[in-house]
């Protein structure tokens, strides 16, 4: 049997946002083809852990506290955007509504917000950008502005500009929040479809009903803490959700989905 392989280890991390310190000697190890779902309420620590994936937050420089992203320490931001594609809800609010569409796919090429007057792409990239927009429904939509979309029209063309690469890795920030119904099942049916390609999804978010059935790792995380770690299945059940979220509830299950109800 092989080795997974890691793309984020975290050893006995020390992380400070301004005078708050958000982690205290935090481990954790995440695996390439291990569809995972980082799990917890609101103020637990999940977007300080995006931002460390993404290089916007950093450790404190301690002795035996280690970070490495894809096996190195020392991480190549250009690079590092070819291989992790990320849909955040802060991503999503940076955009100005003047923006086309097109521009929003574009622009995960430079790893900026918009195309600026300096940024030319190439006829390939537009290609991507275009085959992109037509694999997730968007296609009529290349000269929209950005203000003129849905929330669930703008989820999609962030996920669009986060494929641009086709990255090994897709971290996906709460990609189900403020979107009615329809779209959150047509975001979910997507994202299946990449889990399923082979695309390792890494989901961040408090809401279970948005955990995939391929979901196959659960990681709960509360007050910077990881109080739970372990298969999905064991994890996803009445007691370690009540624990996590300190209220009685009750998981119901269909089709691979789980819902909560209160106990």
């Amino acid at each position: 049997m092989l080795t997974p392989t890691p793309y984020l280890e975290l050893e006995a991390v020390e992380v400070w946002l301004g005078p708050r310190r958000v982690f205290d000697d935090l481990s954790l190890q995440l695996h390439l083809g291990e569809h995972t779902v980082i799990l917890g309420p609101n103020g637990s620590g999940k977007s300080s852990l995006i931002k460390l994936l993404s290089r916007e937050l950093y450790p404190v420089v301690r002795p035996g506290s280690r970070l490495r992203i894809f096996g190195s320490e020392t991480v190549n931001l250009w690079q590092l955007r070819g291989r992790i594609g990320l849909v955040s809800q802060d991503l999503q609010a940076g955009y100005v509504g003047r923006v086309p569409a097109a521009d929003v796919v574009l622009s995960g090429f430079f790893g900026s917000v918009g195309i600026g007057r300096s940024q030319q792409p190439t006829l390939p990239q537009r290609q991507r950008v275009a085959e992109l927009m037509e694999q997730l429904g968007l296609a009529d939509l290349v000269e929209r502005p950005y203000a003129q979309l849905s929330d669930g029209q703008r989820r999609r063309l962030l996920l669009a500009r986060a494929l641009v690469h086709n990255p090994e890795v897709l971290v996906l920030d709460e990609p189900t929040n403020g979107l009615d119904l329809q779209a959150k099942h047509q975001l979910l049916a997507i994202l299946r479809q990449l889990a399923q390609s082979g695309t390792t999804l890494l989901l961040v978010t408090h809401q279970i009903e948005a955990i995939l059935p391929e979901i196959s790792r659960a990681v709960l995380l509360n007050q910077g803490r990881v109080v739970n770690d372990g298969p999905a299945a064991a994890l996803l059940q009445d007691a370690p959700l009540s624990a996590l979220f300190d209220t009685p509830l009750k998981v119901c299950t269909a089709n691979g989905y789980r819902q909560v109800v209160p106990a």
